[in-house]
């Protein structure tokens, strides 16, 4: 019997044609995510992705926003198809995709074309027309963390609130040329992209909202560790035209602004007894990346150009 086997009984009771399943007749794979339980469900008709979601995750995701923007998603063709889900709770079923590949940093490297499918994919959620739920804003939403963490027994990573200052030409800069307001993921972890060479989807909508797109070139650009011929693929895919000066020097901003708010997610998870995997390294490995890029003497000439 699969573990959570309860909990995954329970989310499929909701089905009516699932309410009397015998999960002994299942076949159930967990699935990779740092923070909740991800099983793959394979019956006699149709396979079915149950998320359950993990400890504490409701202090800083509100699951009726997810649910909103998760089927706005879905409806454009860009996500999954949810077949049941509970807003209040977090609980949901979607229908698996089948013949993907769930992507990495390495196998964003090794698919030819891939970081393309990944801008084109980003260009069609971001024009879709939809609106999203909840403004994304990136300082606010590093009060929200920090006033989590005041709560929480861990300690941040020395020179953190020094390097929150030193971003405000970065908020000034932002804030003195920006771009329309678009329905964004926010969290574009390379897992949340599935790919069957041809297309690729987006999944899991946990942090999404209305943004500066760029915000998810940038955060994606980190999250695959793209190489420089990566970043124009996929801007030059996501434009449909080779990107200008200012579109790669926002994109770079991005890269340190994103690390710079993860790594309070990861003090979070890591506050949380979270053992997906080391969040202390993860966040002070972040932070440290972030600094790097913000120090390098290129950044000050992308702050300029856009």
């Amino acid at each position: 019997m699969p573990e959570n086997q309860n909990a995954i009984r329970a989310a499929l009771k909701n089905i009516v044609k699932y309410a009397d399943l015998d999960m002994g007749n299942l076949k159930t794979t967990r699935l990779g995510g740092l923070t909740n339980l991800v099983y793959r469900v394979e019956m006699p008709a149709e396979t079915l992705i149950v998320r359950i979601p993990g400890k504490g995750t409701n202090e800083y995701i509100d699951r009726a926003v997810e649910l909103h923007n998760a089927s706005a998603a879905a409806k454009s063709g860009i996500s999954a198809e949810i077949i049941w889900a509970d807003g209040a709770s977090g609980v949901m079923i979607s229908r698996c995709i089948e013949n993907i590949e769930t992507m990495t940093p390495a196998s964003f490297a090794s698919r030819e074309g891939a970081a393309a499918r990944a801008g084109v994919a980003l260009a069609a959620l971001h024009n879709c027309g939809e609106s999203f739920e909840f403004r994304f804003e990136l300082f606010a939403m590093i009060d929200e963390y920090l006033a989590v963490l005041a709560g929480k027994k861990v300690d941040l990573p020395e020179g953190y609130h020094d390097v929150v200052k030193a971003a405000a030409p970065v908020k000034a800069a932002i804030e003195a040329s920006p771009l329309p307001l678009a329905p964004c993921h926010c969290d574009p972890l390379c897992e949340n992209f599935l790919d069957d060479g041809v297309k690729m989807w987006i999944v899991d909508w946990e942090y999404s909202g209305m943004n500066d797109p760029f915000w998810d070139i940038g955060d994606l650009s980190v999250e695959g560790e793209f190489t420089a011929r990566q970043d124009m693929d996929m801007l030059t895919a996501y434009l449909g035209q080779p990107p200008n000066a200012a579109q790669i020097g926002r994109m770079v901003i991005y890269k340190a602004m994103c690390d710079l708010l993860w790594t309070l997610w990861g003090l979070i998870q890591h506050a949380n007894g979270n053992d997906a995997e080391d969040f202390w390294a993860y966040a002070v490995n972040r932070f440290r990346r972030c600094k790097t890029l913000m120090q390098a003497p290129e950044f000050q000439g992308h702050l300029r150009a856009i």
